[in-house]
């Protein structure tokens, strides 16, 4: 599909056919039932639409007769240049997804970007397995283990502030865990391959847990009714209920001080976790600014 192909289109037939690739790229199908949902249009509107599509991009997709809906092809080239920050943005939040242009801000605004981001070919195949609840091959490159092919179940995406996550079970170590996602190469979607009971999420004892944490104001900073102001408190505590699963990286994000006697020093520490064992047995309480666990304390008491 050329530019001026697309100029020709209205802003409306534009924005429906970014939302076909958006569906079919990242979640890997779309029924005519999406379109007149998401659009308020009729059935046989929604069949031009994706006839059109299909006639501008006739590689991206194909029609299963079998399960009555567009899936992805087996040549597909992206016509829309979506920008990552959009695409997290629809897939984690649901809104915003029509055609990708540049509007004028009503305020004057500035916000820092990410760093990094998603390689969106690699993120579209992990979004895709989470849909269909599908395996997915993957090579994997890590800093203790370098580059090794793997077979994960994928089911969430996490945001840890700076990087994106896919939260998933590993079926090479047996575990549930969080993989980067650009560090994900050759990404292939096991479409058909049956996920064993305890590959499921259901089976995550991280993701399921829920830990309630209670964040008051750093003892040791001044001005602690400015914090509770900042961070719109209720009886001088913020609390917050959390799956174990992103607890850590919540915290570090925040820079809460999480020793139990409050002894870290900075700044940036305007917050302390008033009871450090709410997060015992969270694996990713390791990233928790100050954090020991009580068999550490034991440990630094005794060689005292």
């Amino acid at each position: 599909m050329s530019k001026e192909q697309l100029a020709d289109l209205t802003q409306p037939q534009r924005d429906r056919l970014a939302f076909v690739e958006l569906r079919v790229r990242f979640i890997g199908e779309i029924r005519r039932q999406d379109l007149v949902s998401r659009f308020g249009i009729q059935s046989a509107a929604a069949t031009r639409d994706l006839a059109l599509y299909k006639e501008l991009a006739a590689g991206n997709i194909d029609y299963d007769s079998k399960g009555k809906s567009y899936v992805l092809g087996s040549d597909f080239h992206p016509v829309f240049d979506f920008p990552p920050e959009r695409v997290l943005s629809w897939l984690t939040q649901g809104f915003g997804d029509g055609e990708p242009v540049r509007l004028k801000a009503w305020v004057a605004c500035e916000s820092p970007s990410r760093l990094t981001h998603p390689e969106l070919d690699a993120l579209a195949s992990v979004t895709r397995a989470i849909h269909h609840e599908s395996p997915l091959k993957i090579e994997y490159h890590s800093i203790s283990s370098g580059c090794t092919e793997r077979e994960i179940v994928p089911f969430a995406l996490i945001d840890n502030g700076l990087r994106w996550h896919v939260r998933a079970f590993d079926r090479k170590t047996q575990e549930f865990r969080d993989f980067v996602i650009t560090r994900i190469r050759r990404p292939v979607v096991l479409k058909g391959k049956q996920l064993e009971p305890h590959e499921t999420s259901d089976q995550d004892i991280q993701w399921t847990r829920i830990v309630e944490l209670e964040l008051v104001p750093h003892p040791d900073q001044p001005r602690p009714e400015i914090t509770e102001m900042d961070y719109s408190m209720q009886d001088g505590a913020l609390r917050l209920k959390l799956r174990a699963a992103t607890a850590g990286y919540i915290l570090r994000k925040w820079s809460v001080d999480c020793s139990p006697d409050h002894s870290l020093r900075g700044h940036e520490y305007r917050l302390w976790l008033k009871d450090p064992l709410a997060i015992y047995g969270v694996k990713n309480a390791v990233l928790a600014p100050g954090y020991r666990s009580p068999d550490q304390q034991r440990l630094e008491a005794e060689s005292d």
